[in-house]
């Protein structure tokens, strides 16, 4: 329960809709990407790494809550440091937008090279929010970091499906 108390205060209201935003928008953009996309992705040639379908919504849904702590985290501290001309909340929408884009990219529009290339940036923009959320909350950057290191995972198996079936 620590953990979401910033400087010793839980708002409730404000971690709902930080944690709601993303895994209610992840899970919204995903449904409609992957609408009628999976039987076309199923027959595409995978890497040996690729993890079994099951595993994505578990960690999408993790990843979705961690980051939505980190940025509630970052929201309260800016609010009650004055700390607004921070670039940490900037970057989190963005990288959230080219998070919700990507499923589209690469699942309902087939551009698999495309979506290697934003998801390229996508990486950066995160690893730019880790860095900016850690400068204004040790524990924010520290819950961005399984973020970072799966999208990491995402861009190499981007990579492997794209050259697998060009």
């Amino acid at each position: 329960m620590e953990l979401l108390k910033v400087n010793g205060h839980l708002n409730k209201r404000n971690l709902a809709l930080s944690i709601l935003i993303p895994v209610i928008g992840g899970s919204i953009s995903g449904w409609i990407a992957n609408k009628n996309a999976q039987e076309k992705y199923k027959k595409l040639q995978q890497p040996p790494f690729s993890p079994p379908g099951i595993v994505f919504p578990i960690v999408w849904t993790a990843l979705y809550t961690t980051m939505g702590v980190a940025k509630y985290r970052v929201d309260q501290k800016t609010k009650s440091t004055e700390k607004d001309s921070s670039p940490a909340i900037p970057l989190y929408d963005l990288q959230l937008g080219l998070n919700f884009l990507w499923s589209f990219l690469f699942f309902r529009w087939g551009l698999r090279g495309t979506a290697l290339v934003e998801i390229s940036l996508m990486l950066a923009c995160i690893a730019l929010t880790a860095y900016e959320f850690q400068q204004v909350d040790k524990t924010a950057g520290a819950l961005m970091i399984p973020y970072v290191g799966w999208v990491a995972f995402a861009l190499g198996l981007n990579y492997a499906v794209w050259k697998l079936n060009k």
